[in-house]
């Protein structure tokens, strides 16, 4: 199974999601930075070893953030390693709980 194939899907797939969603933040996979690509790829590896739900997507997701010193901030830079997910699960918005669940769906999918 190509992870790396799988987390490119992940990360195109929440790219239309936000663009639906009237936001154009999100970088083509060619383009991401490699924190974030291996972020994508750690999230598909986190998948396809254990049963998640996006609950459990988000508070891995979050584990590793915080394991790498990101700080909760109202917008995301990498640089000041700020993110404003940087929270538990059900005190995400919709739109943000709405994104691990697709991400839930698309690995699901490749198993």
């Amino acid at each position: 199974m190509n992870i790396e194939l799988i987390a490119k899907i992940c990360h195109n797939v929440n790219k239309a999601y936000c663009e639906s969603q009237n936001d154009f933040s999100q970088s083509s996979w060619e383009e991401a930075p490699e924190w974030q690509k291996s972020s994508a790829i750690s999230g598909v590896q986190y998948h396809l070893e254990n049963e998640v739900t996006p609950e459990m997507s988000h508070e891995n997701w979050l584990k590793q953030k915080l394991d790498e010193g990101w700080v909760y901030g109202k917008e995301k830079n990498p640089e000041l390693k700020t993110h404003p997910c940087i929270m538990r699960y059900d005190e995400l918005p919709k739109y943000q709980r709405t994104k691990d669940a697709l991400f839930k769906s698309v690995v699901d999918s490749f198993k």
